[in-house]
């Protein structure tokens, strides 16, 4: 199985910006390990530009993606469309709990066109995503 992780602006800052918000581990490290120890080819992307994500999705061949669109979460209809647009299943996650953090975050635009959402379980909720792709191709 190939699984692509696509992560969105300011992402490439974890582990340095709002420690106790998203710790002290840099998001390239956790994803590293993950790819190494994971029996699945996992693919990692990281854009802070909104059409570099929507071209990623749109063109990459993988049996599923897990995506942290980060601010664009809330503000990108685009990138909703472009979820809608592909047959390759998505899983959106955020390290923090969305629901819990400032009001502007509270809506997520892209979570009706995922298979599923997983918020607020830190770096491990990527991991929880890649079980989840895992479990529903046995």
């Amino acid at each position: 199985m190939k699984i692509a992780i696509v992560n969105g602006p300011n992402l490439n800052l974890v582990g340095n910006r709002e420690k106790s918000i998203y710790g002290d581990v840099s998001l390239s490290d956790y994803l590293e390990k993950l790819a190494a120890t994971s029996s699945h080819e996992i693919i990692c992307f990281q854009s802070n530009l909104e059409g570099e994500l929507i071209d990623f999705l749109q063109k990459t061949q993988v049996d599923g993606f897990i995506l942290n669109a980060g601010g664009y979460t809330h503000t990108s209809v685009s990138i909703r469309d472009s979820i809608t647009s592909i047959s390759t299943p998505v899983v959106e996650v955020h390290i923090s709990n969305i629901s819990a953090r400032e009001s502007f975050r509270h809506t997520s635009l892209l979570s009706p066109a995922c298979v599923g959402c997983i918020f607020g379980f830190g770096l491990t909720g990527y991991e929880l995503a890649v079980n989840y792709f895992e479990n529903t191709k046995k």
